[in-house]
């Protein structure tokens, strides 16, 4: 099983809680991500691009292989921080 996701990591729960109303309110998550998270794959807007089981923590996997696609899904801690994550694929 493969699937496509983003996500915005930062380093508290406070942060990402602001981040999601922002992004529930309309801004756009590419522009939110580059801006404000700490991952290499801010660069891309968070594009974290085709994920296979096994490659991320199991706390952000639980969300990309499990969670509903579209929607933004956290905080979701991890020992790198909290994450927004939004799943656009899964096979």
């Amino acid at each position: 099983m493969t699937a496509m996701a983003r996500h915005i990591l930062v380093k508290n729960k406070e942060a990402a809680e602001k981040l999601k109303q922002r992004l529930s309110k309309g801004e756009a998550f590419d522009v939110l991500a580059k801006k404000h998270s700490t991952c290499n794959s801010a660069k891309k807007g968070g594009d974290l691009g085709e994920i296979r089981k096994g490659q991320l923590v199991k706390s952000v996997e639980q969300v990309i292989f499990k969670k509903p696609l579209k929607q933004v899904h956290g905080p979701v801690k991890s020992q790198f921080g909290f994450h927004l994550i939004e799943v656009y694929y899964r096979d």
